[in-house]
């Protein structure tokens, strides 16, 4: 992957069946490891598409591609999320999920590219204090990712019932530091 290789887009909803792709291509993979996220789409199938479908038709969600293959996505937005708790809600934020990066990507930091670039810009675009994420609860490997990236373990989440993804994550988005070292090139809007 050379200089800007990867360049990523604003997803639409005609992008759901990527999106689904590399779920379920990292649920295949998680499988092997020692977890059992993403066994199974939450709470079903169609409930998992139609939030996905809900956020691509907001605009939320993002692909990093590769040529014609998808890379990488995030999904990222500054709308509170129930997951938190009320009084972390009134603090601008930027709220991550659904990231999942290709196989084929993995070990090039383009994860964590993706994550200090949706906190970089909500920090410029709306003044966000913190990068947040819902990770999921039984995934302790997961969780050591995402301290490994300047993340702190906020707490679990009690707000709502039997949710797979309830342990919490925050990074301020003051640590996050324009790079030289960019992943990817982000296309101009409507490209």
């Amino acid at each position: 992957m050379g200089d800007f290789a990867v360049v990523l887009r604003r997803a639409s909803e005609r992008d759901l069946d990527v999106i689904v792709g590399l779920i379920d291509a990292a649920a295949d993979w998680l499988r092997t490891k020692n977890t059992d996220q993403w066994a199974q789409p939450w709470p079903s199938e169609e409930d998992r598409s139609h939030r996905i479908l809900t956020d691509l038709r907001a605009g939320k969600t993002w692909i990093a591609w590769d040529g014609s293959l998808p890379a990488a996505t995030i999904t990222a937005a500054p709308q509170d999320s129930a997951i938190w708790p009320a009084e972390t809600r009134q603090e601008p934020a930027v709220y991550v999920c659904r990231l999942v990066v290709n196989r084929g990507h993995t070990g090039q930091a383009l994860g964590a590219g993706l994550l200090d670039w949706a906190g970089f810009r909500a920090l410029r675009c709306y003044g966000a204090r913190w990068v947040r994420v819902d990770v999921w609860t039984t995934n302790v490997a997961l969780h050591a990712y995402y301290q490994r990236q300047g993340f702190e373990f906020y707490g679990f989440c009690e707000a709502v019932a039997e949710y797979p993804s309830a342990a919490l994550f925050q990074k301020p988005t003051d640590r996050i530091k324009p790079t030289d070292s960019t992943k990817f090139q982000v296309a101009p809007h409507g490209s």
